[in-house]
């Protein structure tokens, strides 16, 4: 089976769940708090708690939100890793997550039913035990959120390359759970852009001048693709703009929500690094909600 250690806690989040259940209480009392809605998936950052947690923490809980209204839901989907877009798209095939909450569930079952989806639509997605599955942040970052917010649901974890297979695997994703008849919600794990000679992409100088650029033009191109809901420019933007860093997770989501009743996003936050640290190099990050026409915000 395998249980895949937590290897950022202690650096990138809190080592304990003391600590982690202490940043997450903060987090809620300090930002706009949890929207309540029916919605079946959302768009999360995946940097150190200290730069986006506060982003990641409203979206996750805003989409746990619907178990509160008496929605049962039988597992969450993780779509992420940094890929390229040459890369045979992973998932891990079994076992357990660790989180300072305690251990996550993967489910076997529905994992291999979204592996044999995508065979059917001539899409190889590569199973991986989880001493073999990348130990990196986009899919780590969000776990002690999802234990916290959602309990023992059990969760799957998808490694999505930047091309048009993102799209067949969110429907395969989608099929899978329709044929198994299960109620799942799923996340895109993605920070915007990267900019800064650190990143190698200074197209309009430094400091202000740049932030202001990477906000109002290059991330607010991302965040409209995101918005609304348009899997192929998520994949385009990200790719010829480099305002995503995993624009294959991102499309993937979008693609299963869309197929789940969601009509368009909303974004709760937009935040970047160059907030908290100012200096020539930085990233952005935004959270989205993807919602239904029944949601009445």
């Amino acid at each position: 089976m395998g249980r895949k250690k937590a290897v950022f806690k202690g650096a990138w989040y809190p080592e304990t769940s003391d600590e982690c259940e202490s940043h997450i209480k903060g987090y809620l009392k300090d930002n706009k708090g949890i929207i309540e809605d029916d919605s079946p998936g959302c768009i999360v950052p995946h940097a150190g708690w200290n730069y986006s947690g506060s982003i990641a923490c409203r979206t996750i809980g805003s989409l746990a939100s619907q178990l509160d209204q008496g929605r049962n839901l039988d597992c969450i989907v993780i779509f992420g890793l940094h890929m390229k877009g040459e890369d045979t798209p992973i998932i891990l095939e079994s076992g357990t997550w660790e989180t300072p909450f305690g251990d996550l569930e993967i489910e076997r079952n529905f994992g291999n039913q979204i592996v044999e989806q995508a065979i059917i639509e001539k899409v190889k997605i590569l199973k991986q035990p989880s001493r073999l599955f990348p130990e990196e942040n986009t899919i780590e970052l969000q776990l002690p959120f999802i234990k916290y917010f959602f309990s023992d649901i059990p969760i799957v974890t998808i490694g999505v390359p930047p091309n048009n297979d993102a799209l067949t695997i969110g429907k395969a994703v989608y099929n899978a759970a329709k044929d198994l008849k299960m109620d799942i919600a799923v996340m895109g794990s993605t920070d915007l852009t990267h900019y800064g000679e650190s990143f190698g992409f200074t197209p309009v100088g430094s400091g202000d001048q740049a932030y202001e650029w990477v906000k109002n033009k290059n991330d607010a191109m991302a965040v409209k693709a995101l918005r609304l809901m348009d899997a192929e420019e998520i994949l385009n933007t990200g790719k010829n703009n480099h305002n995503m860093c995993c624009p294959g997770a991102a499309a993937a989501a979008v693609t299963t929500s869309k197929l789940l009743g969601a009509t368009k996003g909303m974004e709760l936050e937009y935040a970047s690094s160059y907030n908290k640290a100012p200096g020539d190099s930085f990233v952005g990050y935004t959270g989205v909600l993807f919602q239904t026409t029944l949601s009445l915000l």
